[in-house]
């Protein structure tokens, strides 16, 4: 879950008045080793302080860039490439002197390395050059798609996957789960089948979830932001519509919106991760604190 782009203040090194985590705590929480956590804090690209017995103790700032370092690294960016990024972007922040945050930037995956993804475009870490933006942005985390519901109609889907023969057999259930597939065998056909599903029916909420999810992956938030917003016109409470709502908020820098669509989405870990952020960020250490309490019991259940 990377953390999207703000224009608020930084937030503080380490949670005011409070000893913020350990290394243990942030190697937990984030899913990489203590002795990865304890490498980045040597390089300085955290910034711990000391506890009472001389023991680092991590912000929720340092942990949320400990996410998108596990993050790249889940994406086959090697360890190297990955940290000399990380090391060559909090170099040209600090010459800025604008007071902006390491983990404020929203890094993503492009291949081998990483890129910076802003309004403006997509740029290289390392070198500043513009790229095209073929990978995915992942400002805010995962942006989550409805699995199959076990509907014993997903099988008939399953025998025309060419979506040619039996098609207008097919009923919304149907093509939902058919798009499903494709996501796994054949992208570009997705679309089109989850466009069918809510031809046929469009109080479809989880068709227009997950089309919604492939829109707002192609950087496309317009087009996202509206289906997700059909999706919690058909459910109301829809916890993944109203989640991915509030990435979407997230990725363009409204942190009000963002944060009211999260705690609409309780059922969701990342909302909890997302809101905590967002409540660190504003200085709101009680809340962050609630907020990340509750993501981890959620994780650590899974």
């Amino acid at each position: 879950m990377q953390p999207p782009t703000h224009a608020a203040r930084p937030p503080p090194a380490a949670p005011a008045g409070l000893d913020g985590y350990s290394t243990r705590e942030v190697a937990d929480a984030t899913g990489l080793s203590a002795d990865r956590v304890r490498h980045l804090a040597r390089r300085g690209l955290l910034k711990p302080s000391r506890g009472g017995k001389g023991d680092w103790r991590f912000s929720f700032q340092d942990m949320a860039l400990l996410r998108t370092t596990q993050r790249l690294l889940a994406n086959d960016v090697p360890p190297r490439e990955a940290f000399a990024a990380l090391a060559d972007l909090r170099e040209s922040l600090a010459r800025d002197g604008a007071g902006k945050a390491l983990c404020a930037l929203n890094l993503t995956a492009a291949g081998n390395s990483v890129a910076v993804r802003e309004s403006g475009g997509l740029w290289d870490a390392r070198t500043g050059q513009g790229q095209l933006p073929f990978t995915a942005p992942r400002a805010t985390g995962k942006v989550y798609a409805l699995g199959q519901r076990g509907a014993p109609k997903g099988a008939r889907a399953s025998h025309v996957a060419d979506a040619g023969a039996g098609a207008d057999e097919l009923d919304s259930d149907d093509w939902y789960n058919l798009g499903l597939e494709f996501e796994e065998t054949a992208p570009r056909r997705a679309p089109h089948a989850y466009r069918r599903a809510i031809s046929l029916n469009p109080a479809n909420a989880d068709a227009h979830v997950n089309l919604g999810r492939l829109f707002q992956v192609q950087g496309d938030l317009k087009r996202a932001k509206r289906h997700y917003q059909m999706a919690l016109h058909c459910v109301p409470k829809h916890q993944l519509a109203l989640y991915n709502l509030g990435t979407v908020f997230d990725e363009l820098d409204e942190a009000d919106s963002a944060l009211a669509y999260y705690v609409q989405a309780p059922d969701v870990p990342d909302a909890h991760y997302n809101s905590a952020r967002i409540c660190e960020m504003r200085g709101d250490e009680v809340a962050c604190r609630r907020h990340m309490r509750r993501y981890r019991g959620m994780v650590e259940a899974e």
